[in-house]
Protein backbone atom coordinates (compact mmCIF):
# COMPACT_ATOMS: atom_id res chain seq x y z
CA UNK A 1 0.00 0.00 0.00
CA UNK A 2 1.41 3.14 -1.29
CA UNK A 3 1.93 5.86 1.87
CA UNK A 4 -0.33 8.95 1.90
CA UNK A 5 0.26 12.69 2.35
CA UNK A 6 -2.10 14.30 4.64
CA UNK A 7 -2.86 17.88 3.97
CA UNK A 8 -4.26 19.98 6.68
CA UNK A 9 -6.05 23.18 5.69
CA UNK A 10 -4.66 26.65 8.01
CA UNK A 11 -7.55 28.95 8.87
CA UNK A 12 -6.55 32.52 9.55
CA UNK A 13 -7.09 31.82 13.29
CA UNK A 14 -5.09 28.26 13.05
CA UNK A 15 -2.50 30.49 11.27
CA UNK A 16 -2.06 32.72 13.91
CA UNK A 17 -1.34 30.63 16.87
CA UNK A 18 1.02 28.72 14.78
CA UNK A 19 2.61 31.92 14.23
CA UNK A 20 2.84 32.60 17.97
CA UNK A 21 4.18 29.32 18.92
CA UNK A 22 6.83 29.67 16.20
CA UNK A 23 8.26 32.96 17.13
CA UNK A 24 10.46 32.08 20.18
CA UNK A 25 11.88 29.93 17.88
CA UNK A 26 12.66 32.17 15.05
CA UNK A 27 14.22 34.70 18.43
CA UNK A 28 16.08 32.07 19.23
CA UNK A 29 17.44 31.48 15.90
CA UNK A 30 18.47 35.32 15.51
CA UNK A 31 20.23 34.89 18.63
CA UNK A 32 22.22 31.71 17.72
CA UNK A 33 22.66 33.08 14.07
CA UNK A 34 25.07 35.58 15.34
CA UNK A 35 22.55 38.76 14.43
CA UNK A 36 24.32 40.08 17.70
CA UNK A 37 27.13 38.84 19.22
CA UNK A 38 28.15 40.52 22.68
CA UNK A 39 26.02 43.49 21.84
CA UNK A 40 27.16 44.39 18.44
CA UNK A 41 25.32 43.88 15.24
CA UNK A 42 26.15 41.16 12.78
CA UNK A 43 28.06 42.80 10.12
CA UNK A 44 29.65 45.41 11.78
CA UNK A 45 33.32 45.77 12.40
CA UNK A 46 34.73 44.17 15.43
CA UNK A 47 38.50 43.54 16.47
CA UNK A 48 39.29 39.86 15.80
CA UNK A 49 41.95 40.76 18.91
CA UNK A 50 39.56 41.82 21.87
CA UNK A 51 40.36 40.50 25.25
CA UNK A 52 39.16 41.28 29.15
CA UNK A 53 42.44 40.32 31.51
CA UNK A 54 40.88 39.39 35.63
CA UNK A 55 43.50 39.14 37.62
CA UNK A 56 43.68 38.41 41.08
CA UNK A 57 46.59 38.85 43.31
CA UNK A 58 45.63 37.00 45.84
CA UNK A 59 45.86 37.97 50.03
CA UNK A 60 42.68 39.65 49.86
CA UNK A 61 43.44 42.22 47.13
CA UNK A 62 40.75 43.36 44.71
CA UNK A 63 40.23 41.47 41.29
CA UNK A 64 41.70 44.29 39.05
CA UNK A 65 40.12 44.43 35.23
CA UNK A 66 41.61 45.29 32.21
CA UNK A 67 40.49 45.33 28.76
CA UNK A 68 42.33 44.97 25.77
CA UNK A 69 41.81 45.24 22.00
CA UNK A 70 44.39 45.12 19.60
CA UNK A 71 43.08 46.18 15.88
CA UNK A 72 45.96 48.65 15.46
CA UNK A 73 48.91 50.05 18.24
CA UNK A 74 47.16 48.80 21.14
CA UNK A 75 43.85 49.88 23.18
CA UNK A 76 41.87 49.74 26.43
CA UNK A 77 42.87 50.53 29.68
CA UNK A 78 45.45 47.29 30.25
CA UNK A 79 48.98 49.02 31.16
CA UNK A 80 51.37 49.93 28.32
CA UNK A 81 48.48 48.52 25.78
CA UNK A 82 50.76 48.56 22.85
CA UNK A 83 53.56 46.24 24.17
CA UNK A 84 50.94 43.61 25.41
CA UNK A 85 49.59 43.91 21.49
CA UNK A 86 52.89 43.69 20.00
CA UNK A 87 54.14 40.85 22.93
CA UNK A 88 50.75 38.79 22.07
CA UNK A 89 51.04 38.64 18.30
CA UNK A 90 54.71 37.46 18.10
CA UNK A 91 53.44 34.43 20.27
CA UNK A 92 52.05 31.49 17.63
CA UNK A 93 49.59 30.40 20.50
CA UNK A 94 49.19 32.70 23.40
CA UNK A 95 45.99 31.26 24.88
CA UNK A 96 46.93 27.30 24.52
CA UNK A 97 46.19 25.51 27.33
CA UNK A 98 48.64 23.38 28.74
CA UNK A 99 48.25 19.81 27.45
CA UNK A 100 46.74 17.48 30.39
CA UNK A 101 49.26 15.13 30.51
CA UNK A 102 52.28 17.63 30.88
CA UNK A 103 55.22 16.69 33.98
CA UNK A 104 55.05 19.82 35.93
CA UNK A 105 57.94 20.72 38.29
CA UNK A 106 56.32 21.35 41.79
CA UNK A 107 57.20 24.84 42.66
CA UNK A 108 54.97 26.92 44.13
CA UNK A 109 55.08 30.30 42.33
CA UNK A 110 52.43 32.08 44.46
CA UNK A 111 48.72 32.71 45.30
CA UNK A 112 47.92 34.69 41.65
CA UNK A 113 45.34 33.67 39.79
CA UNK A 114 44.10 35.56 36.47
CA UNK A 115 41.71 34.93 33.97
CA UNK A 116 41.52 35.91 30.29
CA UNK A 117 38.31 36.29 27.94
CA UNK A 118 37.15 37.38 24.66
CA UNK A 119 38.86 36.73 21.25
CA UNK A 120 41.88 36.12 19.59
CA UNK A 121 42.44 35.58 15.91
CA UNK A 122 38.72 35.65 15.55
CA UNK A 123 39.16 32.52 18.00
CA UNK A 124 37.07 32.57 21.36
CA UNK A 125 39.27 32.74 24.17
CA UNK A 126 38.62 31.55 27.77
CA UNK A 127 41.95 31.13 29.50
CA UNK A 128 42.59 30.50 33.36
CA UNK A 129 45.49 31.00 34.59
CA UNK A 130 47.73 30.26 37.80
CA UNK A 131 51.03 30.27 39.64
CA UNK A 132 50.88 26.84 41.17
CA UNK A 133 53.77 24.89 39.51
CA UNK A 134 56.43 25.18 37.34
CA UNK A 135 54.28 24.82 33.96
CA UNK A 136 51.61 26.95 35.11
CA UNK A 137 54.46 29.96 36.09
CA UNK A 138 56.10 29.28 32.49
CA UNK A 139 52.38 29.77 30.83
CA UNK A 140 51.88 33.12 33.58
CA UNK A 141 55.55 34.48 32.92
CA UNK A 142 55.30 34.09 29.05
CA UNK A 143 52.11 36.25 28.48
CA UNK A 144 54.27 38.65 29.49
CA UNK A 145 52.85 42.26 29.32
CA UNK A 146 49.60 40.79 29.51
CA UNK A 147 49.68 40.44 32.99
CA UNK A 148 50.99 43.52 34.62
CA UNK A 149 52.27 44.75 37.97
CA UNK A 150 54.70 43.09 40.33
CA UNK A 151 53.74 38.95 40.56
CA UNK A 152 54.92 38.26 44.59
Amino acid sequence: MPPTTRRFAVGRRNGAIVGLLLLPLAVLAGCASGSTAGGVPAGTDRPENDLVVEIDRGAGSPVERYTLTCAGPGEGDLPDAAAACTHLQRMSEPFAPLPADVMCSQQYGGPQTARVTGRWGGEPVDLTLSRTDGCRISQWDALGPLLPGPVG
